[in-house]
């Protein structure tokens, strides 16, 4: 169903399962294709990461909020139950016809979610947001270089990570070490649910993918709020906010995500997760009127040059391709 991977996508896995329409392009189109400067709309992914990541900040200061009533493995534990049923009524996924190799691509992507969802929550009630989000997307960075062949790539990724340290004062000496391993732990998440996260999209039709590992990730989560909850976890109210949180925070963006990884390299997609402090900061900034600081301007334009050279430099290798 798929062709081999191209060079600048060196994670990709060709799809063994035949439940998937071969007709169907949003199935696996290869990158190149997704990148040639003679289609439509050839930077709509790109459109799709940006989307998700400002539906994951707006999500992630609610969450904060939420924290109080039910302790953040709580916050997880509504946050993935609420996703699944959500995805699972709306997407109505089959689970008759996939292979082994895709139930077990599933699970592994919903235990990466519930792991990756539920470190980064437990760093957020030990630091803040902004050196937690920062430390997180050390992950992504570390997967674009590590999965680019191409040396431009590696200067994209070093700019980046420059912009994230600089955003993140410059150190992090000051922090819980504990909550700095969590943090760190997340982005390690990240990285996998990336990769992961692609191979889903290659072999499930549409979000059906995205459905079944939503559900792994909440029924592995669950025991784990019921401990630390117990019933709040069934308050209204909290249900609410919950139900809210899972909208922003999981359903919207990793559905954006994973049709965004359809058309993009693993190793561009993870260079454009440098943005996700970017906007974090913004967010503070036109919602909670937090002023920026020079060195957190500074580091925004770092990162946002970073991951639209990331861009530029894949669109310039589509030209290439086209030309030979």
């Amino acid at each position: 169903m798929r062709a081999e991977p191209s060079p600048g996508s060196p994670v990709s896995i060709p799809s063994t399962s035949t439940n998937a329409p071969t007709a169907t392009p949003a199935v696996g189109p290869t990158p190149d294709l997704a990148v040639t400067p003679g289609r439509r709309g050839s930077l709509g992914p790109v459109g799709l990461v940006l989307a998700g990541g400002i539906s994951v900040q707006f999500g992630g200061a609610l969450a904060v909020t939420l924290m109080p009533r039910v302790g953040a493995l709580g916050v997880v534990t509504l946050r993935l139950l609420v996703a699944a049923v959500i995805l699972l009524v709306v997407c109505r996924p089959s689970v008759r016809g996939h292979s082994r190799a895709d139930w077990g691509t599933v699970v592994v992507f919903g235990i990466t979610m519930a792991a990756m969802n539920g470190l980064f929550y437990q760093s957020l009630a030990r630091i803040p947001l902004g050196p937690a989000v920062t430390l997180e997307v050390l992950g992504p960075l570390a997967l674009s270089v590590l999965t680019s062949r191409r040396a431009l790539n590696a200067v994209w990724a070093g700019l980046a990570l420059a912009g994230v340290f600089l955003l993140g004062g410059g150190g992090f000496s000051s922090l819980d070490p504990v909550g700095v391993a969590f943090a760190l732990g997340a982005g390690a998440m990240w990285a996998t649910y990336i990769i992961f996260s692609a191979r889903t999209g290659r072999r499930f039709p549409q979000a059906d993918g995205l459905a079944l590992a939503m559900v792994v990730a909440a029924v592995v989560f669950l025991p784990l709020g019921v401990v630390e909850s117990g019933t709040k976890l069934l308050n209204p109210a909290t249900v609410a906010l919950g139900s809210a949180v899972a909208v922003l925070s999981s359903v919207l963006p990793y559905t954006l995500e994973l049709l965004a990884l359809r058309r993009l390299p693993s190793s561009t997609f993870a260079i454009l997760m440098s943005l996700e402090p970017a906007v974090a900061a913004t967010a503070g900034f036109l919602i909670l009127h937090q002023a920026l600081s020079v060195p957190e301007s500074m580091a925004i334009a770092l990162v946002i040059a970073a991951s639209m050279g990331a861009v530029r430099t894949q669109v310039g290798r589509g030209k290439a391709k086209v030309k030979a």
